[in-house]
């Protein structure tokens, strides 16, 4: 076992991508059932590559970025094995120039605490990802408390999904998942409650924008990410957020393999935001925020 350290230069990378999702592993195991699979792509129109860890890390490898990589674990909600986040690291310390892994465990499970504990201890993961409707949980219930004293403890970052999610769409009662917990002022009191915990709320929250600007206004740890969505659907109060008082705040991502960064820089040029807001979005900020710079 070979436990992650970061070997990225800053210097030689045009940015860093804060949202990678590995959905296949080298044994070809999904990360969602057959029919959530099948739904999600019928609802992304996405039959493109699905590359495995190391295809990920050749992928942002040749266009100079780094990218945040990561799995959700579900197995409760869905019934499923997840793909390995203790393999996510270790395929991450093979391409630590390139990739940045979080880890995910299942907020449910009795084991959740010491699950995290073993992902950062024994594999040095950088950061959790959770997804409160794939995984069934509401982010705000207290008895999540210890998991995210864990993560505060140890100066990981916790991503959660917010907003509404194309997982489930069209399948019968969207496949039982609730959209309201990925509500993103349901982190706020998780804000309050952890004040060092530092929280990315991802994606354009809608239909819950203003809430998540609310949150990140009042909350100076929550930070936005920028992904899962075409940059010329943003929100105009997003885009005018990441332009001023947010700028700090806010990242790149893309939700590769769904969206690609190709697609997202390109469409990106087409929005209001400033140039010279666009090195913080793009790099500097996840650098700050994941402890690469200085």
């Amino acid at each position: 076992m070979t436990r992650y350290e970061p070997a990225i230069d800053l210097d030689a990378i045009t940015a860093i991508d804060v949202h990678v999702h590995i959905e296949v592993d080298h044994h070809g195991h999904s990360s969602l059932p057959d029919d959530l699979r099948d739904a999600a792509a019928k609802y992304f129109s996405s039959d493109g590559p699905n590359p495995d860890l190391d295809g990920v890390a050749a992928y942002y490898r040749e266009r100079r970025m780094a990218a945040v990589v990561f799995t959700v674990d579900a197995r409760t909600n869905f019934g499923h094995a997840p793909i390995s986040s203790a393999d996510i690291a270790e395929g991450a310390a093979r391409n630590n120039d390139v990739l940045i892994p979080f880890g995910s465990v299942d907020p449910l499970v009795p084991t959740a605490v010491d699950d995290a504990r073993r992902l950062i201890e024994d594999h040095g993961v950088r950061g959790f990802k959770f997804h409160p409707t794939v995984q069934g949980f509401d982010p705000s219930d207290p008895a999540h408390s210890p998991l995210y004293e864990t993560l505060q403890d140890a100066g990981v970052v916790a991503l959660f999904h917010t907003g509404q999610t194309g997982i489930g769409a069209g399948l019968p009662g969207g496949r039982g998942l609730l959209l309201a917990l990925s509500n993103p002022m349901l982190l706020d009191p998780v804000a309050a409650r952890f004040p060092e915990l530092q929280i990315i709320m991802a994606h354009p929250s809608v239909p819950w924008q203003d809430e998540a600007l609310s949150v990140a206004t009042h909350k100076h740890n929550t930070w936005i990410d920028l992904s899962g969505w075409s940059p010329k659907y943003f929100p105009e109060s997003l885009v005018r957020a990441a332009n001023s008082y947010l700028r700090s705040r806010v990242l790149f991502g893309s939700d590769f393999p769904l969206l690609t960064p190709d697609r997202w820089l390109r469409d990106a040029e087409q929005t209001a935001l400033k140039p010279e807001v666009m090195p913080g979005i793009l790099k500097d900020n996840a650098a700050r925020l994941l402890g690469l710079a200085g």
